[in-house]
């Protein structure tokens, strides 16, 4: 056993509250929801993410006992937590922008659809190209699938997927709503829909391949819906604080258990063993899921209000956060036991804080390339964008 990894949840506990600011009785941290505060925790749950890959890869029940090497076992059933945070903060973040900047759906495209997508289209390249590095045997119709994006070359960017479907939501609802409940309304409605249809689909190789395509985006309706009603859901917190708080800590543990259950009783994989009503089997796992996932993240931005985050290393993190989740599977694959299981890998690491090192030393500035990247083919498309205008 590697005891050495353990030593990343106090390292976790270091970052997250190095530099941090608490504010005692009657005093509350009042930009909790500020951008600062919003990119820091972002940043903080990126690490938390990887780390929960990185727990798939070494100690998931489902490996082939040889390579399980057991220490980040706590993250490996979680990381949807995480995803949720970033969807939280995605929803509340653009009705804030549509409230204060005029004009705000002009450019929606180009601001926030068309990064994503190049982002998806960006690093699923880069994955393909190692397949062909590794020596993955890959069919001339599997290649069109994956340059397409059919199919996922890069295993972790159904994020990326999701992303652009929500945004066109919102951007639609807002558009042709006149009113801005309906138009929550409506774009809740195209999440409803978006889970709707993912629990309907058997897993597969193709988009909406299990649960983890819709088990967290919830989070973007209800960051929609915190946004609206912030003034009343903070000041009614505020009232009863510690009640709050002590409820969606018992229950992150109570509801946890309560997912963990169902999942094994019901099940996301009805199809696996022919049981009936498979749709109805995937809403109550994921019913559980969402009451587990709700009292964490709320939990975590209830005590935003007492404590105010902040450091070099969340900052650094919150800048690269999105580009780090897209590309530190990479090295996950490339060090890990194999490659996406279709190939040997280049080297693998087993011990686990050797390994978390070495994605980490090698993300951080893959990250900052594949941002600039992104930032120069987007400067591109802006530049013919005003020539056309």
């Amino acid at each position: 056993m590697d005891k050495l990894v353990y030593l990343f949840y106090v390292l976790l506990f270091v970052i997250l509250f190095w530099g941090a600011k608490f504010f005692g009785r009657k005093k509350w941290n009042d930009e909790f929801m500020s951008i600062p505060q919003t990119k820091a925790l972002q940043g903080f749950a990126a690490i938390c993410i990887l780390l929960h890959h990185v727990g798939q890869k070494t100690c998931a029940h489902w490996l082939n006992p040889k390579y399980i090497v057991h220490g980040l076992d706590v993250f490996v059933p979680i990381g949807y937590y995480f995803v949720g945070i970033f969807l939280f903060c995605s929803g509340y973040g653009l009705l804030k922008s549509y409230r204060a900047k005029q004009d705000y759906l002009k450019g929606f495209f180009v601001r926030r659809i068309l990064p994503v997508i190049l982002a998806y289209y960006s690093t699923g390249f880069i994955f393909l190209i190692f397949r062909f590095i590794m020596g993955e045997k890959l069919s001339v119709p599997q290649v069109i699938y994956y340059i397409t994006g059919l199919q996922l070359s890069n295993p972790n960017t159904w994020f990326v997927i999701a992303l652009p479907i929500l945004y066109a939501g919102f951007y639609f609802a807002f558009k042709f709503c006149k009113k801005e409940g309906m138009a929550v309304f409506v774009t809740c409605m195209v999440v409803f829909v978006y889970t709707l249809i993912g629990t309907m689909i058997d897993h597969n190789v193709w988009w909406m391949r299990g649960e983890w395509w819709y088990n967290s985006v919830h989070f973007f309706s209800l960051g929609l819906l915190f946004a609206r009603y912030e003034k009343t859901i903070v000041s009614r917190i505020k009232k009863h604080y510690i009640i709050y708080v002590l409820l969606a800590f018992v229950g992150i543990f109570v509801f946890y258990a309560l997912s963990e259950y169902c999942m094994a009783v019901f099940s996301y994989y009805g199809e696996n063993f022919h049981a009936n009503f498979k749709v109805l089997r995937r809403w109550v796992c994921l019913l559980s899921q969402m009451l587990a996932s709700c009292s964490f993240v709320f939990f975590v931005f209830m005590l935003g209000l007492k404590i105010k985050i902040g450091n070099k290393v969340l900052d650094f993190m919150g800048k690269i956060a999105f580009e780090f989740y897209l590309i530190h599977g990479l090295f996950i694959e490339l060090f890990g036991f194999n490659f996406i299981d279709v190939a040997p890998s280049l080297y693998y690491i087993r011990n686990v804080t050797l390994f978390v090192i070495v994605i980490v030393v090698l993300s951080i500035p893959s990250a900052i390339l594949l941002q600039k990247l992104h930032k120069w083919v987007l400067g591109l498309c802006s530049k013919k964008e005003r020539k056309h205008t």
